[in-house]
């Protein structure tokens, strides 16, 4: 009888143990749970701030209307808070900037490889001179162009060409093209 009476102990010992395992992972799983849950909700708010915001999306993007540029002008305007060149070539500074030895340049680049295909009249540049962020001058009405006739950085004296490449002085690279397309024959929508 005391045999019987010890099984049966032993089953119903078991029984509890097996009912407390799992009562215990069912406690385990959901405190991991709760812990996930929270971490969630504690990140999700961190990696959302991280988000750009409205003013910024907006100005991801420019579009600038071409058909008031003149040949041989330039205009300054704003892109992603930096100013932007946009300048209509003539026909002469189109041939001068071809003519023109990549051997003689700091940053070799041709025109086309600057321009949009069968627009090389047109060029878009950042106005933000390579050498330590200054704006140069020539893209608005009598400012001084520097001496091969683009643009020129006042501070410590970059000189650009027409096609914005870097002939004189310590800027180390030409101009920035940013990205851009034409959406019409007068426009161009820049980003």
């Amino acid at each position: 009888m005391e045999s019987m009476a010890s099984l049966t102990e032993d089953s119903a010992t078991a029984g509890e143990e097996q009912g407390g395992v799992r009562r215990r992972d069912f406690i385990n799983v959901a405190a991991v749970s709760f812990a996930g849950v929270g971490a969630v909700s504690i990140v999700l708010p961190l990696i959302n701030q991280m988000n750009p915001s409205a003013d910024v999306l907006a100005e991801a993007s420019t579009e600038v209307d071409l058909s008031a540029i003149q040949p041989g002008q330039a205009i300054k305007t704003i892109f992603r808070k930096q100013p932007l060149f946009v300048r209509h070539l003539t026909p002469k500074e189109v041939a001068e900037a071809e003519a023109t030895p990549l051997s003689d340049l700091r940053d070799p680049q041709t025109l086309e490889d600057r321009t949009k295909a069968g627009k090389t009249q047109w060029l878009v540049t950042m106005g933000v001179c390579t050498h330590l962020g200054c704006v140069p001058l020539g893209a608005a009405e009598g400012e001084v162009k520097g001496e091969y006739g683009g643009y020129f950085c006042p501070c410590h004296g970059s000189s650009y060409d027409t096609a914005a490449r870097i002939r004189k002085g310590p800027a180390p690279t030409n101009l920035e093209v940013p990205p851009y397309e034409f959406t019409s024959d007068t426009a161009i929508l820049v980003g």
